[in-house]
C-alpha cells in the first residue's frame, strides 16, 4: 500500500525554503494546517492555510506558549489508521489525521550565544509544543512523515510527487527528528546544570582508524562549524583518522604562533615550527628543525600558501597541507602531487571543553591555554632581548607537545623537540640530541618544572643559554643554583602545560 499525503501540519521557526515548499505541497492538493508566525507568513503570500485554532476550536493562549498542545492535533499525529480502536476514537472525537509534520524548533543555541540575551530570553527559547509534535510524528513514522530540516524539503516533495515516500524514507526522517530533539534537549541540559550530553552528527565513514584493522567514523558536534568541516578540500586522497588528528594539532599550534608561521606535526607532536618574514622561509626553517621526523608529516601554514612555498613542499613527502589561503599558482604546483591532501581553512578556535575517554566514561577539563601568565626571572643573569623572543616561541611549542616535553629554539625556530618522554631529563637529552650544534646559544622551554637539576644540567651541557619552566618544585632552589653556576638565564612562568 502506497503512502499518500493528504494533510500536513507545518510550524517552523526557521522559515528557510518554507514558501516554495508550501507551494509544492499545495500543488499536490495537500491541505496545510499551521499556526502563529508560520501561518501568517504563508497567508501573506496567498498560500491557503487552515489555522490550528480553527481545527482545535481553541485559541492560542499564554502569549503563544500553548497552541498545538491539543487532542485534535496530537490525536491526528499519533493515530494508527490500521488500528480499529484508534479509528473509532478518531470518528467519535471528529479528529482528522496528518500524514506529514513539518516542524523545526526555537533557536535556543543562537539565543544562548547572544551576549545580550537574558535568562528570561533564553528560557523563552525552550520549545515545548515543537518537540512534542516532532517526537509524536517520529514515533508514528509508519503512518506519518516528519521533517525537521529545510534540507529535506526537496527530497520530500520529489518523493510525494513520484509516489516514492516509502517506509525506509520515513524511518530515516524519524531518526533525524529524534536526533534533532535530543540535540536540542542536550543544549538546554548543558545550560541548566552540570550534566553534559554531547550530540554528535556523523559526517562520514573513514577508511580505517589509527590502524587498518580499526573501523572509524568522523563526527561533528551538532550545531558546530569546526574549521575542518568548512575547509575547502582542493585535492588529494581522502583524509584519514590520523590525518584529522595530526591536522588539528598542527593547525591549533600554527594559529597560536601567528602570521607567517609554519608547523610540521608527526604523530600529534610538532617536529618542526618556525615564524619568519615570509611563508617559504618559515617552511624551510620548520623543515630544518627535524627533517627525518618531518618526512610524511602534516604541514600547517598560517598565511598564504604561495608558489615558492608550494615548490618547496612538492620536493618533500608530506601527507597533508593546511593553509589560510592558497594562490592559484601554488595549487597548480601541488596538483602534480596527486596523493597530497591540500586544504584551505579559517584559523581554528580553541574549544571550551576537552574530553578524554576512559572506560564507560570521560574525564573533562577546560582546554589549556597560554593566557595571563606573569613570568618571573629567578636567575642572576637576565635574558637578552633575542633570548626572550625565543623563549616565548619555545613556550608556545612546548605547550602543544606531549609531556614530558622540552623544546629547544633559536629565535623563532624549533631546533630540538623532546616529546612524550617518561622523564624530564630524558626529554631534555632527546631535544639536545636533535638540536646538535644548533643548541649552542639557543633557548629552551620545559612544559613542567624540573624535579631535579639534571634536566637543566643536560641543557647547559648542550649549550642552551636560557630556559623557561613553570617552577613550583620543592627543588627549585637547586635548579636556580644550577642555572647560576652555568651562567644561564632562568624564568619561571607559573603555569604548567602538561599534554598527556
Amino acid at each position: 500500500m502506497s503512502f499518500r499525503v493528504e494533510r500536513a501540519l507545518v510550524s517552523v521557526f526557521d522559515k528557510t525554503g518554507l514558501l516554495s515548499f508550501a507551494r509544492g505541497l499545495v500543488e499536490q492538493d495537500i491541505e496545510i494546517v499551521s499556526s502563529g508566525g508560520t501561518a501568517t507568513a504563508l497567508e501573506s503570500e496567498g498560500i491557503p492555510v487552515t489555522r490550528v485554532g480553527d481545527v482545535t476550536g481553541f485559541p492560542e493562549i499564554l502569549g503563544g506558549r500553548v497552541k498545538t498542545l491539543h487532542p485534535k492535533i496530537h490525536g491526528g499525529i499519533l493515530a494508527r489508521p490500521d488500528n480499529e480502536s484508534d479509528v473509532i476514537d478518531l470518528e467519535a472525537q471528529g479528529i482528522e489525521t496528518f500524514q506529514l509534520v513539518v516542524v523545526n524548533l526555537y533557536p535556543f543555541r543562537d539565543t544562548l550565544a547572544d551576549a545580550q540575551a537574558t535568562d528570561s530570553d533564553i528560557v523563552e527559547m525552550i520549545d515545548i509544543g515543537g518537540p512534542a509534535m516532532v517526537r509524536a510524528a517520529a514515533k508514528n513514522h509508519r503512518h506519518v512523515a516528519v521533517v525537521t530540516s529545510p534540507d529535506d524539503y526537496g527530497p520530500v516533495l520529489e518523493a510525494i510527487a513520484h509516489g516514492a515516500f516509502d517506509d525506509e524514507m520515513r524511518k530515516e526522517l524519524a531518526a533525524k527528528a529524534f536526533f534533532h530533539t535530543a540535540s536540542y534537549d542536550a543544549a538546554i541540559a548543558d545550560w541548566m546544570g552540570d550534566d553534559v550530553v554531547v550530540p554528535l552528527r556523523e559526517v562520514s565513514t573513514l577508511r580505517y582508524g589509527e590502524n587498518p584493522h580499526q573501523p572509524a567514523r568522523l563526527y561533528v558536534e551538532d550545531g558546530a562549524e569546526p574549521w575542518w568541516a568548512t575547509a575547502l578540500f582542493h585535492q588529494g586522497k581522502e583524509m584519514s583518522f590520523n590525518n584529522y588528528v595530526d591536522a588539528e594539532a598542527a593547525w591549533q599550534l600554527a594559529a597560536a604562533l601567528g602570521d607567517h608561521s609554519v608547523v610540521i606535526v608527526k604523530h600529534t607532536n610538532p617536529c618542526g615550527a618556525s615564524s619568519a618574514a615570509t611563508v617559504v622561509e618559515a617552511f624551510d626553517r620548520a623543515w630544518e628543525g627535524d627533517p627525518l621526523a618531518a618526512f610524511g608529516g602534516v604541514v600547517a601554514v598560517n598565511g598564504v600558501l604561495d608558489e615558492p612555498t608550494a615548490r618547496a613542499i612538492s620536493e618533500r613527502f608530506i601527507e597533508v597541507v593546511i593553509a589560510r589561503s592558497a594562490d592559484a599558482d601554488a595549487l597548480a604546483v601541488l596538483a602534480e602531487r596527486t596523493s597530497l591532501r591540500v586544504l584551505t581553512a579559517r584559523l581554528p578556535h580553541a574549544a571550551d571543553a576537552d574530553y578524554r575517554r576512559i572506560e564507560d566514561g570521560f574525564v573533562a577539563q577546560v582546554r589549556d591555554a597560554i593566557d595571563g601568565e606573569t613570568w618571573q626571572i629567578v636567575s642572576e643573569r637576565q635574558p637578552t632581548e633575542e633570548e626572550s623572543r625565543g623563549l616565548e616561541f619555545a613556550w608556545k611549542v612546548a605547550a602543544a607537545t606531549k609531556s614530558n616535553a622540552i623544546v629547544i629554539a633559536r629565535e623563532e625556530q624549533a631546533v630540538g623537540v623532546g616529546a612524550g618522554d617518561q622523564s624530564r631529563v630524558g626529554a631534555a637529552e632527546r631535544a639536545a640530541v636533535k638540536a646538535g650544534d644548533r643548541a649552542r646559544g639557543a633557548v629552551a622551554a620545559s612544559d613542567a618544572f624540573f624535579p631535579f637539576r639534571d634536566g637543566l644540567d643536560a641543557l647547559a651541557e648542550a649549550g642552551v643559554s636560557a630556559v623557561v619552566e613553570p617552577g613550583g618544585s620543592r627543588n627549585d632552589d637547586e635548579v636556580i643554583t644550577a642555572a647560576n653556576e652555568h651562567g644561564m638565564a632562568l624564568i619561571f612562568a607559573g603555569n604548567r602545560h602538561f599534554r598527556h
